[in-house]
Parts: structure tokens; C-alpha cells; sequence
């Protein structure tokens, strides 16, 4: 005879998630810190394109003022004055200038830092590198504007000798030529700019390096490979990506430098074809210097300038990104 029991004590169903829990578990989000976090995120970001947006609005609604007045044409004249009338004013010696500077700094800049942040981490002693390494993380935080009084009182003065040096041995090739002026040049500039970021691409450097896979290096010590020969074949294809962010950042800093170069540049409105020749302008020198004494129309033809050097910025790290996108392999991610 079969006797059947019902178990009265059984839990009651569990009651199936919603379509929008199943999505969010899905994504992982199953607690309520997990959804808030989520959403800050999310939000955050969002903030950011909106941020972003906004400054392109501004910008091009106060430069498209200014363009609409401008009698010449705003990318090729060799003038700012936008007190005349008509007001005449262009952006080509400010384009040549912050191009010209930002390419010499980070050609001086890059390579030693490079240097520097493979000495720290592969061949100093760490008593050596805690003290040195400290010391770049100070540089980087000192203002610009003590760097400008720097440049103008000590580093001016003393770049008499290696002006005369190159004019003496390069003055053919029309770059290096000098005409015995103050060395208030675009070379000054560029080396000026070149200390300033060389602690910013050091410090991104030496964390990119210092992650470098060690069983790797190992290995290749093991192998018989010299120190240098680790270095070529696994630390710096490894920190790639990261020395090409280091210097997008030094880059963008060099571009948009102001007090600094402002202090040391002797500006006027002609493309000089030596770099040791004192003239020239920065979008950002142009900027600082101006902006306090023009008038309402004038400010929106700076503006107009700043427009131009917000986009050269977004081109610069959209290139930066590209290159880094394309050496995926390289990444610490995906080492």
C-alpha cells in the first residue's frame, strides 16, 4: 500500500527577476552599491561630453563673432590688430609658433626621459632612485610662472654661448643662423618648455616601466641576454603605449603653456626661419598678453584663437589614441 506524504514545510517559489534585474545581473550590477557606483559612472561621463560640448559651443559662438568682422583671412594674415578699422588680425605666426615650440620640447623632453625612467627602474640602486625619483615628482609640481622667472633671469643670459656655438657651425642650413640679439627665441622657448614637461613624460614613464612582466626579464637574463638587450626586446616594447600616452600629456602641456613662454618669448607677428632669432607667438603668449587690455570684440578674436588651439588639442590626443589603439599588443593589459 503506497502512502504519500506532502511536505507542508517546503519554501515557498522564488519569485523570477524582472527584465531589468536580468540585465543588470547580467552587467554584474545584482547590489544596490553596485547600481549606485554604476550610475555615478555613467553619470560622470555623460557630465564630461557635456562639459566638452558646451566649451565647443562657447568657443565657436564667440570666435564666429569675431571671424564674421575680420576683413582678412583669419588662418594666413601675420597680424593681430583688432583695433583698426576694419580690424585685422590671423593666426599664422601663433599656429607656426605653439607647432614650432611644442615639436622642439618634446625632441629634447622625450628622449631623456625615456632615459631617465629606464635608469630608475632597471639600472639604479634603489637608495639612488627613491631619492631622484622624488625629487623629478617635486619639478613637476612647481608653477609655470616660477619657470618663466627662471628662464628669464638664468636661462636667457647663459644661452648666449650655445647660440653663438650653432651659429658658428650651422648658420648654412638657415635654422641656426643668428644675428647676435637676445636670445628671446623660439629655441629658448622650446628648451624652456622641454624641462617643463620632462618631469610630467618621466613620472608616466617609470610607473609604465616598473610594470613590465619580471618573468619575462627573467627569462631573458637566463638566456644569456644582456641588461640592454632586456631592455630593446621586453621593457620598452611593453611600455610603448604608455611612453606615447606620457608624451601626449607633455605635449599638451607644451601646447597650451602660457606664463612661461610669455616671460621669455619676445613676440612680434613675422615667421622667422632661424629658431635662435628673438620673435614670433604662442596661441596661449598671445592670449595671456592681450586679453587684459582688449576690448569686447577683441576678446572674441582671442577667442577665435583659443578655438583654433582647442582643436589642434583634441587632433593631437585623437592621433594619440589611434597610435596607441593600434599597438594594442604592447599594452600592460594585455601582457
Amino acid at each position: 500500500m503506497d502512502i504519500t506524504t506532502k511536505n507542508t514545510d517546503a519554501p515557498p517559489p522564488t519569485p523570477q527577476p524582472t527584465e531589468p534585474e536580468q540585465k543588470a545581473t547580467a552587467r554584474g550590477v545584482t547590489r544596490p552599491g553596485d547600481r549606485i557606483f554604476l550610475g555615478l559612472s555613467r553619470g560622470s561621463g555623460i557630465l564630461l561630453l557635456v562639459i566638452m560640448a558646451a566649451i565647443a559651443v562657447f568657443l565657436t559662438y564667440r570666435a564666429s563673432l569675431a571671424i564674421s568682422k575680420d576683413h582678412t583671412n583669419f588662418f594666413t594674415t601675420f597680424e593681430w590688430n583688432t583695433s583698426l578699422q576694419p580690424p585685422s588680425f590671423g593666426i599664422a605666426v601663433l599656429a607656426y609658433g605653439t607647432v614650432i615650440s611644442s615639436i622642439i620640447a618634446m625632441v629634447i623632453a622625450v628622449p631623456i626621459a625615456v632615459a631617465i625612467a629606464l635608469f630608475l627602474t632597471h639600472y639604479a640602486p634603489r637608495r639612488l632612485s627613491g631619492p631622484i625619483a622624488y625629487v623629478i615628482d617635486l619639478l613637476a609640481a612647481v608653477p609655470s610662472i616660477v619657470y618663466g622667472l627662471w628662464g628669464a633671469l638664468i636661462l636667457v643670459p647663459h644661452m648666449t654661448g650655445l647660440f653663438s656655438w650653432l651659429n658658428d657651425y650651422f648658420s648654412w642650413s638657415g635654422l641656426f643662423s643668428w644675428d647676435e640679439g637676445a636670445p628671446r627665441s623660439m629655441l629658448t622657448v622650446g628648451i624652456l618648455l622641454a624641462i617643463m614637461i620632462l618631469p610630467v613624460i618621466t613620472n608616466v614613464s617609470r610607473e609604465v616601466f616598473r610594470q613590465a612582466p619580471q618573468m619575462i626579464e627573467e627569462a631573458a637574463l637566463a638566456l644569456g641576454a644582456t641588461r640592454w638587450e632586456v631592455i630593446r626586446m621586453a621593457v620598452l616594447p611593453f611600455g610603448r603605449s604608455g611612453v606615447i600616452s606620457a608624451s601626449m600629456l607633455g605635449l599638451g602641456r607644451a601646447l597650451g603653456e602660457t606664463m612661461a613662454v610669455a616671460t621669455v618669448l619676445s613676440p612680434d607677428f613675422l615667421i622667422h626661419g632661424s629658431l635662435l632669432n628673438p620673435g614670433g607667438g604662442t596661441f596661449a603668449q598671445n592670449i595671456a598678453s592681450k586679453f587684459g587690455e582688449a576690448d569686447e570684440f577683441g576678446r572674441d578674436a582671442l577667442i577665435a584663437s583659443g578655438l583654433v588651439l582647442f582643436v589642434i588639442t583634441l587632433l593631437v590626443n585623437g592621433a594619440a589614441r589611434m597610435i596607441i589603439a593600434r599597438r594594442k599588443e604592447y599594452s600592460g593589459a594585455n601582457a
